[in-house]
């Protein structure tokens, strides 16, 4: 297996509600797609959105699990102002922040959120981890 994750796909409770949260509030770029599924470009990946339900249907596992999913997506940003910034623009579009941005004990700065389908979302900035593409560092 080649090291890489090509897509995320959430299963989501309300489709227009989370399309609207991921295109409108955070601002990511939509890619065409037929109307049972959502697919967002994101810097080496995409970010997919489908029915809950028929995800569960697809994977063949139980639609009923609750509580906790044992996993977070991170975002990690260039500096902390852009921590502060992303935040304020997810709880603007309805995320609720989890974990207020504050300094960590590994050196960075970080807070949560969970959209609209209560998937956290970890907004950081490491300084000891390059954000960009390779061809960016200096």
């Amino acid at each position: 297996m080649q090291p890489r994750i090509s897509m995320i796909t959430l299963g989501v409770s309300d489709m227009p509600r989370a399309i609207a949260f991921y295109e409108q509030g955070l601002g990511l770029p939509r890619m065409q797609s037929p109307p049972e599924v959502a697919f967002f470009t994101l810097h080496g990946t995409w970010l997919g959105l489908y029915g809950r339900e028929a995800l569960a249907a697809d994977a063949a596992v139980p639609v009923d699990a609750s509580g906790f999913p044992g996993f977070a997506l991170a975002h990690n940003v260039r500096s902390e102002a852009e921590v502060d910034r992303v935040m304020t623009q997810a709880a603007g579009a309805g995320a609720v922040v989890t974990r207020a941005a504050r300094v960590t004990d590994w050196g960075g700065y970080a807070g949560y959120f969970a959209d609209p389908d209560g998937y956290l979302w970890e907004v950081a900035f490491n300084p000891h981890f390059w954000v960009g593409p390779a061809d960016e560092q200096a």
